[in-house]
Protein backbone atom coordinates (compact mmCIF):
# COMPACT_ATOMS: atom_id res chain seq x y z
CA UNK A 1 0.00 0.00 0.00
CA UNK A 2 1.05 3.36 -0.89
CA UNK A 3 2.29 5.61 1.93
CA UNK A 4 0.78 8.40 1.49
CA UNK A 5 -0.86 10.19 4.39
CA UNK A 6 2.38 9.47 6.42
CA UNK A 7 4.14 12.04 3.90
CA UNK A 8 1.04 14.29 2.99
CA UNK A 9 2.82 17.79 5.03
CA UNK A 10 5.83 16.94 2.37
CA UNK A 11 3.40 16.96 -0.65
CA UNK A 12 1.75 20.20 0.24
CA UNK A 13 5.35 21.64 1.20
CA UNK A 14 6.50 20.56 -2.29
CA UNK A 15 3.52 22.74 -3.83
CA UNK A 16 4.58 26.06 -1.90
CA UNK A 17 7.93 25.36 -2.71
CA UNK A 18 6.87 25.79 -6.41
CA UNK A 19 5.10 28.40 -5.96
CA UNK A 20 7.85 30.45 -4.29
CA UNK A 21 10.06 29.82 -7.16
CA UNK A 22 11.81 33.10 -8.74
CA UNK A 23 12.41 33.55 -12.46
CA UNK A 24 16.40 32.92 -13.33
CA UNK A 25 18.03 35.39 -14.66
CA UNK A 26 19.66 33.17 -18.10
CA UNK A 27 16.91 30.60 -18.63
CA UNK A 28 13.95 32.55 -18.85
CA UNK A 29 11.97 30.16 -15.92
CA UNK A 30 11.10 29.42 -13.11
CA UNK A 31 13.51 27.92 -11.60
CA UNK A 32 13.86 29.19 -7.88
CA UNK A 33 17.06 30.35 -6.26
CA UNK A 34 19.32 32.27 -8.33
CA UNK A 35 22.79 30.07 -6.79
CA UNK A 36 20.51 26.92 -6.53
CA UNK A 37 22.50 24.65 -3.24
CA UNK A 38 25.34 22.41 -4.74
CA UNK A 39 24.09 18.35 -4.48
CA UNK A 40 20.59 20.04 -3.58
CA UNK A 41 18.92 16.40 -4.94
CA UNK A 42 21.25 14.56 -2.10
CA UNK A 43 20.25 17.14 0.09
CA UNK A 44 16.75 16.89 -0.35
CA UNK A 45 15.31 13.95 1.80
CA UNK A 46 12.65 12.75 -0.79
CA UNK A 47 14.69 12.18 -3.64
CA UNK A 48 18.04 11.37 -2.19
CA UNK A 49 16.87 7.89 -1.59
CA UNK A 50 15.43 7.80 -5.29
CA UNK A 51 19.01 8.33 -6.50
CA UNK A 52 20.69 5.91 -4.67
CA UNK A 53 17.98 2.96 -5.69
CA UNK A 54 18.27 4.30 -9.10
CA UNK A 55 22.01 3.11 -9.43
CA UNK A 56 21.43 -0.15 -7.86
CA UNK A 57 18.81 -0.59 -10.02
CA UNK A 58 21.10 0.56 -13.31
CA UNK A 59 23.67 -1.65 -11.82
CA UNK A 60 21.47 -4.35 -11.94
CA UNK A 61 20.54 -3.99 -15.50
CA UNK A 62 24.08 -3.93 -16.60
CA UNK A 63 24.84 -7.01 -14.32
CA UNK A 64 22.76 -8.76 -15.85
CA UNK A 65 23.92 -7.89 -19.60
CA UNK A 66 26.90 -9.23 -18.37
CA UNK A 67 26.01 -12.60 -17.15
CA UNK A 68 23.35 -13.33 -19.89
CA UNK A 69 25.48 -12.40 -22.82
CA UNK A 70 28.14 -14.77 -21.61
CA UNK A 71 25.85 -17.72 -20.98
CA UNK A 72 23.98 -17.12 -25.00
CA UNK A 73 27.57 -16.74 -26.18
CA UNK A 74 28.83 -20.05 -24.44
CA UNK A 75 25.70 -21.55 -25.38
CA UNK A 76 24.74 -20.74 -29.08
CA UNK A 77 28.07 -18.68 -30.09
CA UNK A 78 25.57 -16.26 -32.63
CA UNK A 79 26.82 -13.30 -34.14
CA UNK A 80 23.32 -12.84 -35.27
CA UNK A 81 21.92 -13.15 -31.47
CA UNK A 82 24.95 -10.86 -30.18
CA UNK A 83 23.11 -8.78 -32.70
CA UNK A 84 19.70 -8.98 -31.57
CA UNK A 85 20.81 -7.72 -28.16
CA UNK A 86 22.08 -4.50 -29.22
CA UNK A 87 18.44 -4.18 -31.24
CA UNK A 88 16.42 -5.86 -28.32
CA UNK A 89 17.71 -3.36 -25.52
CA UNK A 90 16.87 -0.19 -27.51
CA UNK A 91 13.82 -1.09 -30.28
CA UNK A 92 11.40 -0.84 -27.28
CA UNK A 93 12.46 2.68 -26.89
CA UNK A 94 12.26 3.89 -30.03
CA UNK A 95 8.68 2.36 -30.79
CA UNK A 96 7.12 2.27 -27.04
CA UNK A 97 8.70 5.23 -25.12
CA UNK A 98 6.32 8.18 -26.46
CA UNK A 99 2.93 5.62 -24.87
CA UNK A 100 4.68 4.66 -21.89
CA UNK A 101 5.41 8.58 -21.68
CA UNK A 102 1.40 9.29 -22.24
CA UNK A 103 1.16 6.59 -19.30
CA UNK A 104 3.71 8.08 -17.05
CA UNK A 105 1.70 11.63 -17.68
CA UNK A 106 -1.84 9.92 -16.90
CA UNK A 107 -1.07 7.47 -14.17
CA UNK A 108 0.83 7.14 -10.97
CA UNK A 109 4.37 6.74 -11.75
CA UNK A 110 4.89 5.03 -8.65
CA UNK A 111 3.12 2.01 -10.10
CA UNK A 112 4.85 2.34 -13.01
CA UNK A 113 8.38 2.16 -11.94
CA UNK A 114 7.10 -0.92 -9.62
CA UNK A 115 5.96 -2.47 -12.94
CA UNK A 116 9.05 -2.13 -14.32
CA UNK A 117 11.25 -3.30 -12.01
CA UNK A 118 8.96 -6.48 -11.57
CA UNK A 119 9.43 -7.63 -14.97
CA UNK A 120 12.99 -6.71 -14.56
CA UNK A 121 13.09 -9.14 -12.00
CA UNK A 122 11.09 -11.52 -13.84
CA UNK A 123 13.12 -11.47 -16.66
CA UNK A 124 15.86 -12.09 -14.29
CA UNK A 125 14.74 -15.00 -12.52
CA UNK A 126 13.61 -17.31 -15.32
CA UNK A 127 16.89 -16.64 -17.11
CA UNK A 128 17.90 -18.43 -14.18
CA UNK A 129 15.21 -21.26 -14.16
CA UNK A 130 16.47 -21.57 -17.80
CA UNK A 131 20.07 -22.00 -16.83
CA UNK A 132 19.19 -24.01 -13.98
CA UNK A 133 17.21 -26.63 -16.19
CA UNK A 134 19.58 -26.49 -18.89
CA UNK A 135 16.29 -25.65 -20.92
CA UNK A 136 17.65 -22.41 -23.24
CA UNK A 137 16.70 -21.77 -26.77
CA UNK A 138 17.23 -19.00 -29.03
CA UNK A 139 13.13 -18.15 -29.09
CA UNK A 140 13.34 -17.90 -25.37
CA UNK A 141 16.24 -15.80 -24.89
CA UNK A 142 14.73 -13.30 -27.56
CA UNK A 143 11.44 -13.02 -26.04
CA UNK A 144 13.64 -12.57 -22.32
CA UNK A 145 15.88 -9.82 -24.15
CA UNK A 146 12.45 -7.54 -25.62
CA UNK A 147 11.07 -8.11 -22.41
CA UNK A 148 14.51 -6.82 -20.75
CA UNK A 149 14.66 -3.77 -23.54
CA UNK A 150 10.70 -3.06 -22.66
CA UNK A 151 10.84 -2.77 -18.93
CA UNK A 152 13.68 -0.01 -19.77
CA UNK A 153 11.24 1.93 -22.38
CA UNK A 154 8.60 2.04 -19.12
CA UNK A 155 10.60 2.97 -16.48
CA UNK A 156 12.12 5.77 -18.12
CA UNK A 157 9.63 8.35 -18.66
CA UNK A 158 8.51 7.62 -15.48
CA UNK A 159 11.63 8.66 -13.66
CA UNK A 160 11.81 11.61 -15.44
CA UNK A 161 8.85 12.66 -14.18
CA UNK A 162 9.18 11.73 -10.16
CA UNK A 163 12.89 13.77 -10.28
CA UNK A 164 10.51 16.85 -11.08
CA UNK A 165 8.13 15.94 -8.40
CA UNK A 166 11.06 15.23 -5.98
CA UNK A 167 12.85 17.84 -6.69
CA UNK A 168 10.49 20.40 -8.44
CA UNK A 169 11.86 23.19 -11.16
CA UNK A 170 14.21 25.23 -8.29
CA UNK A 171 16.48 21.77 -7.94
CA UNK A 172 15.47 19.74 -11.30
CA UNK A 173 18.68 20.21 -12.74
CA UNK A 174 21.06 19.15 -9.75
CA UNK A 175 18.09 15.88 -9.60
CA UNK A 176 18.60 15.28 -13.20
CA UNK A 177 22.39 15.22 -13.15
CA UNK A 178 22.75 13.46 -10.12
CA UNK A 179 20.36 10.73 -11.17
CA UNK A 180 22.51 10.29 -14.56
CA UNK A 181 25.81 10.59 -12.58
CA UNK A 182 24.55 7.62 -10.08
CA UNK A 183 23.16 5.60 -13.07
CA UNK A 184 26.82 6.20 -14.48
CA UNK A 185 28.12 4.75 -11.71
CA UNK A 186 25.77 1.56 -11.79
CA UNK A 187 26.33 1.07 -15.60
CA UNK A 188 30.71 1.33 -14.47
CA UNK A 189 30.19 -1.23 -11.61
CA UNK A 190 27.88 -3.12 -13.23
CA UNK A 191 30.46 -5.38 -15.62
CA UNK A 192 32.28 -5.67 -11.98
CA UNK A 193 29.77 -6.94 -9.57
CA UNK A 194 28.57 -9.71 -12.95
CA UNK A 195 31.71 -10.71 -13.36
CA UNK A 196 31.89 -11.10 -9.58
CA UNK A 197 28.76 -13.19 -9.23
CA UNK A 198 30.24 -15.29 -12.32
CA UNK A 199 33.37 -15.77 -10.67
CA UNK A 200 32.33 -17.05 -7.40
CA UNK A 201 28.65 -18.38 -8.08
CA UNK A 202 28.02 -18.50 -11.63
CA UNK A 203 25.96 -17.67 -13.96
CA UNK A 204 22.56 -19.60 -12.36
CA UNK A 205 23.25 -18.65 -9.07
CA UNK A 206 24.33 -15.22 -9.93
CA UNK A 207 21.61 -14.18 -11.90
CA UNK A 208 18.89 -14.97 -9.01
CA UNK A 209 20.95 -13.16 -6.69
CA UNK A 210 20.54 -10.23 -9.24
CA UNK A 211 16.71 -10.33 -8.59
CA UNK A 212 17.22 -8.93 -5.17
CA UNK A 213 19.10 -5.47 -6.14
CA UNK A 214 16.15 -4.50 -7.60
CA UNK A 215 14.21 -5.04 -4.87
CA UNK A 216 15.22 -1.20 -2.75
CA UNK A 217 13.76 1.06 -5.91
CA UNK A 218 10.41 -1.59 -5.80
CA UNK A 219 10.21 -1.30 -1.97
CA UNK A 220 10.70 2.54 -1.89
CA UNK A 221 7.84 3.50 -4.63
CA UNK A 222 5.46 1.81 -1.93
CA UNK A 223 6.76 4.26 0.70
CA UNK A 224 7.22 7.55 -1.39
CA UNK A 225 4.57 9.72 -1.11
CA UNK A 226 5.28 11.59 -4.86
CA UNK A 227 3.14 10.01 -7.59
CA UNK A 228 5.02 12.09 -10.31
CA UNK A 229 1.91 14.82 -10.01
CA UNK A 230 1.68 16.21 -7.13
CA UNK A 231 3.01 19.43 -8.38
CA UNK A 232 1.33 19.54 -11.35
CA UNK A 233 -2.21 18.41 -10.25
CA UNK A 234 -5.41 19.34 -12.43
CA UNK A 235 -2.83 19.85 -15.75
CA UNK A 236 -3.67 16.59 -16.89
CA UNK A 237 -6.75 15.34 -18.93
CA UNK A 238 -7.77 12.42 -17.33
CA UNK A 239 -9.89 11.36 -20.30
CA UNK A 240 -6.93 11.41 -22.54
CA UNK A 241 -7.00 8.11 -24.60
CA UNK A 242 -3.49 6.47 -24.77
CA UNK A 243 -2.53 5.45 -27.99
CA UNK A 244 0.40 4.93 -30.29
CA UNK A 245 -1.16 8.02 -32.82
CA UNK A 246 0.03 10.28 -30.21
CA UNK A 247 3.82 9.99 -31.36
CA UNK A 248 2.62 12.14 -34.41
CA UNK A 249 0.32 14.30 -32.78
CA UNK A 250 3.21 15.04 -30.00
CA UNK A 251 5.89 16.03 -32.75
CA UNK A 252 3.69 18.15 -34.65
CA UNK A 253 3.06 19.63 -31.57
CA UNK A 254 6.50 19.89 -30.79
CA UNK A 255 7.94 20.98 -33.69
CA UNK A 256 6.75 24.60 -32.63
CA UNK A 257 9.03 24.74 -29.23
CA UNK A 258 12.25 25.11 -30.91
CA UNK A 259 14.41 25.13 -27.95
CA UNK A 260 13.05 21.51 -27.14
CA UNK A 261 13.01 20.90 -30.92
CA UNK A 262 17.20 21.72 -30.37
CA UNK A 263 17.64 19.31 -27.44
CA UNK A 264 15.92 16.42 -29.47
CA UNK A 265 17.85 16.90 -32.21
CA UNK A 266 21.03 16.79 -30.06
CA UNK A 267 20.32 13.43 -28.04
CA UNK A 268 19.25 11.66 -31.62
CA UNK A 269 22.44 12.99 -32.84
CA UNK A 270 24.70 11.44 -30.39
CA UNK A 271 22.34 8.11 -30.18
CA UNK A 272 22.92 7.71 -33.48
CA UNK A 273 26.38 8.59 -34.50
CA UNK A 274 28.62 7.64 -31.60
CA UNK A 275 26.12 6.12 -28.40
CA UNK A 276 27.35 2.50 -28.01
CA UNK A 277 29.74 2.77 -30.70
CA UNK A 278 32.91 3.81 -28.63
CA UNK A 279 32.44 0.99 -26.20
CA UNK A 280 31.50 -2.30 -28.76
CA UNK A 281 34.57 -0.99 -31.08
CA UNK A 282 36.96 -0.61 -27.96
CA UNK A 283 39.15 -3.85 -29.31
CA UNK A 284 39.65 -2.36 -32.36
CA UNK A 285 41.07 0.66 -30.60
CA UNK A 286 42.80 -1.21 -28.56
CA UNK A 287 44.53 -2.97 -30.49
CA UNK A 288 45.65 0.05 -32.82
CA UNK A 289 46.88 1.55 -29.55
CA UNK A 290 49.29 -1.91 -28.53
CA UNK A 291 46.28 -2.38 -25.43
CA UNK A 292 47.00 -5.87 -25.49
CA UNK A 293 44.12 -8.73 -25.34
CA UNK A 294 40.92 -7.99 -23.96
CA UNK A 295 41.89 -9.33 -20.46
CA UNK A 296 44.75 -6.91 -20.30
CA UNK A 297 44.62 -3.98 -17.41
CA UNK A 298 45.59 -1.69 -20.40
CA UNK A 299 42.04 -2.67 -22.11
CA UNK A 300 40.40 -2.53 -19.09
CA UNK A 301 41.49 0.82 -18.58
CA UNK A 302 40.22 2.07 -21.85
CA UNK A 303 36.98 0.53 -21.43
CA UNK A 304 36.83 2.32 -17.76
CA UNK A 305 38.13 5.53 -18.85
CA UNK A 306 34.64 7.05 -20.33
CA UNK A 307 32.73 5.60 -17.45
CA UNK A 308 35.14 7.12 -14.84
CA UNK A 309 34.86 10.72 -16.48
CA UNK A 310 30.82 10.46 -16.78
CA UNK A 311 30.88 9.94 -12.99
CA UNK A 312 33.58 12.53 -12.21
CA UNK A 313 31.99 14.71 -14.93
CA UNK A 314 28.35 14.92 -13.14
CA UNK A 315 30.26 15.52 -9.64
CA UNK A 316 32.09 18.58 -10.92
CA UNK A 317 29.51 19.81 -12.51
CA UNK A 318 27.24 19.53 -9.51
CA UNK A 319 30.26 20.45 -7.29
CA UNK A 320 31.02 23.50 -9.68
CA UNK A 321 27.75 24.48 -11.09
CA UNK A 322 29.62 26.09 -13.91
CA UNK A 323 26.80 24.58 -16.69
CA UNK A 324 23.36 25.68 -16.37
CA UNK A 325 20.28 24.42 -18.19
CA UNK A 326 20.48 26.33 -21.43
CA UNK A 327 20.58 25.70 -25.03
CA UNK A 328 23.85 27.20 -24.93
CA UNK A 329 25.36 24.71 -22.54
CA UNK A 330 23.44 21.52 -24.37
CA UNK A 331 25.22 22.37 -27.35
CA UNK A 332 28.65 23.33 -25.72
CA UNK A 333 28.86 19.57 -23.85
CA UNK A 334 27.72 17.74 -27.08
CA UNK A 335 30.68 19.21 -29.16
CA UNK A 336 33.24 18.60 -25.94
CA UNK A 337 32.05 14.98 -26.25
CA UNK A 338 32.69 14.76 -29.98
CA UNK A 339 35.89 16.70 -30.36
CA UNK A 340 36.85 14.58 -27.56
CA UNK A 341 36.23 11.67 -28.98
CA UNK A 342 37.59 12.63 -32.02
CA UNK A 343 40.92 13.51 -30.56
CA UNK A 344 40.58 9.62 -29.50
CA UNK A 345 39.65 7.88 -32.59
CA UNK A 346 42.77 9.74 -34.81
CA UNK A 347 45.21 9.48 -31.58
CA UNK A 348 47.77 7.10 -31.36
CA UNK A 349 49.26 7.77 -28.02
CA UNK A 350 47.57 5.62 -25.45
CA UNK A 351 48.02 7.93 -22.83
CA UNK A 352 46.23 10.76 -24.98
CA UNK A 353 43.33 8.44 -25.65
CA UNK A 354 42.90 7.71 -22.11
CA UNK A 355 43.13 11.59 -21.16
CA UNK A 356 40.66 12.12 -24.71
CA UNK A 357 38.37 8.75 -23.20
CA UNK A 358 38.01 10.76 -19.79
CA UNK A 359 36.92 14.23 -20.89
CA UNK A 360 34.73 12.70 -23.74
CA UNK A 361 32.70 10.76 -20.77
CA UNK A 362 31.93 14.37 -19.07
CA UNK A 363 30.67 15.46 -21.86
CA UNK A 364 28.46 13.10 -22.51
CA UNK A 365 27.15 13.25 -18.78
CA UNK A 366 27.02 16.71 -19.56
CA UNK A 367 25.09 16.99 -22.53
CA UNK A 368 22.65 14.39 -21.36
CA UNK A 369 21.71 16.03 -17.99
CA UNK A 370 21.17 19.36 -19.47
CA UNK A 371 19.09 18.42 -22.51
CA UNK A 372 17.21 16.65 -19.95
CA UNK A 373 16.59 19.39 -17.63
CA UNK A 374 16.04 21.14 -20.66
CA UNK A 375 13.47 19.61 -21.74
CA UNK A 376 11.44 19.30 -18.60
CA UNK A 377 11.92 22.71 -17.80
CA UNK A 378 10.15 23.45 -21.32
CA UNK A 379 7.27 21.12 -21.47
CA UNK A 380 4.04 21.87 -20.55
CA UNK A 381 2.73 20.28 -17.28
CA UNK A 382 0.03 18.86 -18.61
CA UNK A 383 2.43 17.11 -21.51
CA UNK A 384 5.47 16.62 -19.97
CA UNK A 385 5.20 12.83 -19.96
CA UNK A 386 4.34 12.38 -23.72
CA UNK A 387 7.40 15.06 -24.41
CA UNK A 388 10.15 13.30 -22.57
CA UNK A 389 8.79 10.36 -24.17
CA UNK A 390 9.69 11.88 -27.33
CA UNK A 391 12.80 12.65 -25.95
CA UNK A 392 13.45 9.21 -24.89
CA UNK A 393 12.07 8.21 -28.18
CA UNK A 394 15.41 9.75 -29.87
CA UNK A 395 18.21 9.47 -27.21
CA UNK A 396 17.27 5.76 -26.80
CA UNK A 397 15.69 4.62 -29.76
CA UNK A 398 18.00 5.86 -32.23
CA UNK A 399 20.78 4.02 -30.70
CA UNK A 400 19.32 0.69 -32.53
CA UNK A 401 20.31 2.40 -35.45
CA UNK A 402 23.70 3.85 -34.59
CA UNK A 403 24.73 0.02 -34.68
CA UNK A 404 23.44 -0.35 -38.37
CA UNK A 405 25.09 2.87 -39.31
CA UNK A 406 28.49 1.56 -37.68
CA UNK A 407 28.33 -1.61 -39.23
CA UNK A 408 27.78 -0.25 -42.88
CA UNK A 409 30.20 2.69 -42.78
CA UNK A 410 32.52 0.37 -40.84
CA UNK A 411 32.54 -2.12 -43.88
CA UNK A 412 33.15 0.25 -46.33
CA UNK A 413 35.84 2.53 -44.90
CA UNK A 414 36.63 0.47 -41.75
CA UNK A 415 35.52 1.31 -37.97
CA UNK A 416 37.95 3.79 -36.81
CA UNK A 417 37.57 6.36 -39.54
CA UNK A 418 34.22 5.66 -38.79
CA UNK A 419 33.99 6.19 -35.44
CA UNK A 420 36.17 9.76 -36.25
CA UNK A 421 33.65 10.63 -39.40
CA UNK A 422 30.54 10.19 -36.54
CA UNK A 423 32.89 12.19 -33.72
CA UNK A 424 33.00 15.37 -36.25
CA UNK A 425 29.64 14.82 -37.35
CA UNK A 426 28.03 15.23 -34.10
CA UNK A 427 30.24 18.32 -33.27
CA UNK A 428 29.06 19.77 -36.31
CA UNK A 429 25.38 19.00 -35.85
CA UNK A 430 25.69 20.28 -32.28
CA UNK A 431 26.29 23.78 -33.69
CA UNK A 432 23.49 23.68 -36.23
CA UNK A 433 21.11 22.47 -33.32
CA UNK A 434 22.13 25.85 -31.91
CA UNK A 435 22.02 27.33 -35.15
CA UNK A 436 18.14 26.12 -35.44
CA UNK A 437 17.65 27.15 -31.87
CA UNK A 438 18.75 30.80 -32.42
CA UNK A 439 17.77 31.59 -35.58
CA UNK A 440 13.89 29.71 -35.31
CA UNK A 441 13.60 32.10 -32.24
CA UNK A 442 15.00 34.86 -34.06
CA UNK A 443 12.40 34.55 -36.83
CA UNK A 444 9.27 34.12 -34.99
CA UNK A 445 9.86 36.55 -32.55
CA UNK A 446 8.32 40.41 -32.89
CA UNK A 447 10.90 43.37 -34.27
CA UNK A 448 10.44 44.75 -30.57
CA UNK A 449 13.12 43.85 -27.74
CA UNK A 450 12.24 40.71 -25.84
CA UNK A 451 10.85 41.51 -22.44
CA UNK A 452 12.11 38.05 -20.90
CA UNK A 453 14.65 36.25 -21.56
CA UNK A 454 14.78 32.63 -22.63
CA UNK A 455 16.50 29.16 -22.59
CA UNK A 456 19.02 29.64 -25.50
CA UNK A 457 21.08 32.11 -23.97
Amino acid sequence: MFNDSTYGSRRDEARRGEEGSVQDSEAGVHQGPANPRRFAALRNKDSRPYLFTSGLSMMADNTEHVITYWVLWQTFHSPLLVGFQVISHWLPFLLLSVWTGTLAEKYDCRKLIQAAQLLFMFVSAMWGVLFLTHSLTVWEACILLVLHGTAGSLWSPAEQLMLHDYAGRAELPSAVRLNATFQSLGILLGPVVGSALLLWLGPTAGIFVNVLIYLPMTILMWRTPFTGHTRDSGTVDERRRVGFRDTIRVLRSLRRNHTIMAMIILSGLTAITIGNALQVSMPVFAERLGAGGEGGLAYGMLLFAMGFGGVAGGILLEATGVLRPTVRAAVLSTVVFGAATLVFAISGSYAVALAALVLAGCGEIASLSITQSVVQLEAAPGERGRTLGVYGMFSNGLRTGGGVTLGVLGALVGVIPTIAIFAALLAAGALCAWWYATASRAASDPAEPRTEPDLNA
